[in-house]
């Protein structure tokens, strides 16, 4: 163990910045090879089974093993890896709506509220460093390219991207690619230009909301609207067009409490695009195929129904990334990671976890009682076995002995079974605790899993195998599991930090972060660029 951690101490990895850097990539990503690579994109969501060995792991095991190999490998070297985007958006104009937020909120977690500032500017990334900088003569024919041929540009860029073999701000076994992640995310802040359309009233357009478990769509809107690199004022050198609308402010306006009925919603959403597209020429010359909307609330998914090519065509980054509903789009679509901060005005508060000798508790939930696989979940192991914390809420006599957060701290698996949707804040959570994720739901693609390989830090567990669970986890050998761990750890975290103005500052790794301005947009950008890409042959 002390060598498999001496080899990987130099690898410390910032998830906040990995996870923002994996959303960006993910779009721009699919743009490039959905229409014009030979080989198919859904290779890249495929999930790695966990495979039973003899060896097995338990309470009881020597921790003192040694580790002479690192079990890490790297899985499909596929994926185009992703670029980055950021957009600017322009005031609104039109009227805007008077909307009172319930204090009874119709969304399926309860949060606490706290002041943040959605009009506080947010500081644009300093140029590159000259080490660093694109020559000029590069740039200059970059910049000499309409739209479609910067983007043929970068496609053979990015299949004949060099090899990366020890890049000390890269942590390969994480990547399913790291060579064609690292050339995307340099491509992406070369060419990369949005333009995000002006149109839209307050408080569905141009206004984030910026607290709760659907946060990252609004902090996405904020930084990208507050950043100038990626944002393009002329329409006609965009890559990418954004629809700033945010679903969280749009079911907080328009939703009936105990309606059920979303189709309000979705209609409104049809009028905007009709409108747009009866304003602009930009939608209409591609039917929606380089526009791209962002959506992190559970219904954000069920909301484009009512417009064909807004469900069909436009690129949609969602944290409800269900396959089985038909609207997410393998290969087209990008899977967003879904989180919660539980103290916003001290968010490293507890973050971190302890070594694996502290660990003695082999797997643990606590939660609601939401959908179809927590029930079965409870069924077959709350009160079963010493070795499985299994619970509903965490009950008062246990929570006043050990916290949420002490269970994930002293668990070796955090559980992470799907709720109402496929989509949990645990994933991340387990992450901020360094305990390694078992994610059950069915149909569910992981998010960024076009540039991250889940197979080195997480298990995937089919919901039909709740049963043996305990078995899946026991099988899984000490080294792979201490791998997994060690992955798991962050450096800095998805640090966020609050400033004197309330704004949240997403930390990244240096490779993945746009300085002061750090957030997980950089792989989602180079996503959105790589679909863009993709797409080329069906918008030109």
């Amino acid at each position: 163990m002390k060598q498999l951690c001496r080899h990987c101490a130099g690898y410390r990895i910032d998830w906040g910045k990995l996870f923002f850097a994996g959303a960006i990539m993910t779009v721009a990503g699919v743009m490039l090879q959905m229409f014009t690579l030979p080989y198919p994109l859904s290779m890249w969501f495929v999930s790695q089974p966990v495979t039973l060995f003899a060896d097995t792991l338990n309470g009881e095991m020597d921790l003192s093993e040694k580790v002479t190999e690192s079990m890490v490998t790297n899985v499909f070297p596929s994926s185009p890896a992703e670029l980055s985007l950021s957009v600017p958006a322009e005031p609104a104009e039109s009227e805007r709506l008077t909307v009172t937020e319930r204090e009874k909120s119709v969304s399926r977690r309860r949060r606490k509220d706290f002041k943040v500032d959605a009009k506080s500017p947010v500081t644009p990334p300093p140029p590159p460093s000259p080490s660093k900088s694109v020559p000029y003569r590069l740039q200059k024919f970059v910049w000499s390219l309409k739209p479609n041929e910067v983007l043929e540009y970068a496609r053979k860029e990015i299949e004949h991207a060099p090899l990366v073999t020890d890049d000390p701000e890269l942590y390969a076994p994480l990547f399913r690619n790291v060579s064609i992640f690292k050339r995307s995310y340099e491509l992406m802040e070369m060419i990369l230009k949005v333009y995000i359309y002006p149109d839209g009233a307050r408080p569905i357009f141009h206004h984030p909301h910026l607290r709760g478990i659907y946060a990252s769509e609004g902090w996405f809107m904020r930084l990208m609207e507050g950043n100038r690199q990626f944002v393009t004022m002329d329409p006609e050198k965009a890559h990418l067009f954004y629809l700033p609308y945010s679903a969280r402010q749009l079911e907080m306006a328009l939703y009936k409490p105990e309606s059920h009925d979303l189709k309000p919603l979705s209609i409104f959403l049809r009028n905007y695009v009709n409108m747009i597209a009866a304003k602009y020429p930009f939608w209409n010359r591609t039917h929606g195929l380089d526009h791209f909307l962002v959506a992190c609330h559970d219904w954000g998914p069920y909301t484009v129904n009512e417009h064909k090519e807004l469900s069909k065509n436009t690129i949609k980054a969602l944290c409800n990334a269900d396959l089985s509903e038909g609207i997410f789009v393998l290969g087209k679509d990008v899977s967003l990671p879904e989180t919660t901060i539980r103290t916003p005005r001290r968010p490293l508060r507890n973050v971190g976890g302890k070594r694996v000798s502290q660990r003695p508790i082999l797997a643990f939930f606590a939660g609601n009682m939401h959908g179809r696989v927590r029930p079965t979940l409870l069924k077959h192991w709350r009160d079963k076995d010493e070795d499985m914390k299994i619970y509903g809420p965490l009950p008062g006599r246990v929570a006043r002995k050990m916290s949420y957060i002490q269970h994930m701290k002293s668990s070796k698996y955090c559980i992470c079974p799907m709720g109402y949707e496929v989509n949990s804040p645990r994933i991340i959570e387990a992450i901020y605790y360094e305990c390694v994720p078992v994610i059950i739901a069915d149909n569910f693609v992981l998010p960024l899993s076009e540039v991250l390989d889940w197979s080195t830090f997480s298990v995937v567990v089919a919901e039909k195998d709740i049963p043996n669970l305990k078995e899946i986890l026991l099988a899984i050998p000490m080294r792979r599991y201490l791998t997994m761990q060690i992955n798991v750890k962050p450096d800095s975290y998805l640090s966020v930090v609050v400033d004197n103005q309330d704004l949240y500052t997403f930390k990244f790794p240096h490779r993945f972060t746009l300085p002061q301005v750090p957030d997980f947009r950089g792989a989602y950008d180079c996503l959105l660029l790589q679909h863009r890409i993709e797409g080329l042959g069906n918008s030109t």
